[in-house]
């Protein structure tokens, strides 16, 4: 069996679990395939080193693309997405990507790295120790406009430091008393658009370096992205359909491990 059928194939395993989470929290999965898939690519030695993680990275954003629009789709079947609320955050979440290159350049990157890190941190305590009598403690939504400048902030965090914004915008949207479900249903969407500007950033930076002939689309490696995408497709709405049936404090336990386990790896890396 060639090498590369085997990375695939790894890649596929990696891509069953990430789809599951993605359906399930309604995150990019990028936290779990970015470090895997370094290793995989280091493994088999797919390129020099020294771009082993931007591709790693650009291909995590590509698959998230697949990724999320399955997992929109369950969840849109499932009624929890917020069309009335998408739009508006969908908008600020692109302008967010789009302004990260131009945040990245202003601010330096360790002090975002640990102001987000202890952000994460508190949001992982509150949703797992808080209060959950929500209904004594409803706060309304911003105005549509106020609500895209939020969500433009949060886009932007989540591409500078190169997470899916699921992270940020699931505690951002319960923090407004939306419902858990639909929040993780409104981040599932999000993802399209944050992998999208994401992906077509990284497939033009990198043309003049990694070409087709070599199995890359810019930075995206397209044999690693099959090998994610043929799994996490079918695995997403399974994460979703879970979403539907468990209790949402468990949810919120489940996504609070995630958070803290995401802001160690970032204190770590």
């Amino acid at each position: 069996m060639s090498d590369l059928i085997v990375l695939i194939i790894y890649c596929a395993i990696l891509g069953s679990g990430v789809g599951f989470l993605a359906g399930l929290l309604g995150i990019g999965g990028g936290l779990v395939i970015v470090p895997i898939l370094s290793m995989i690519l280091l493994h088999f030695n797919a390129l020099p080193p020294e771009q082993v993680v931007v591709v790693a990275i650009a291909t995590s954003l590509a698959s998230i693309l697949f990724t999320s629009t399955s997992s929109a789709i369950a969840h849109h079947k499932n009624g929890n997405v917020p069309w009335q609320l998408a739009p508006w955050i969908m908008t600020g979440v692109a302008l967010g990507a789009l302004l990260s290159g131009f945040m990245a350049a202003l601010l330096p990157e360790k002090a975002v790295r640990f102001v987000f890190v202890i952000s994460v941190v508190f949001i992982a305590i509150k949703m797992m120790f808080g209060n959950t009598q929500t209904d004594d403690t409803t706060r309304k939504l911003p105005n549509k406009g106020l609500l895209t400048v939020l969500t433009t902030l949060t886009g932007g965090l989540s591409a500078m430091i190169g997470i899916g914004g699921g992270a940020v915008l699931v505690p951002l949207l319960t923090f407004f008393s939306v419902n858990m479900k639909k929040a993780i249903g409104c981040a599932s969407a999000c993802g399209i658009v944050i992998a999208l500007f994401g992906s077509v950033g990284y497939i033009v930076s990198g043309s003049e370096q990694l070409s087709l002939a070599q199995g890359f689309a810019g930075f995206v490696y397209l044999p690693a992205l099959f090998g994610i995408v043929c799994t996490s497709w079918f695995t997403a709405p399974l994460g979703a359909k879970a979403t539907h049936h468990l209790p949402v404090s468990t949810i919120k336990k489940i996504f609070a491990v995630l958070l803290v386990i995401m802001a160690a790896n970032m204190l770590l890396s």
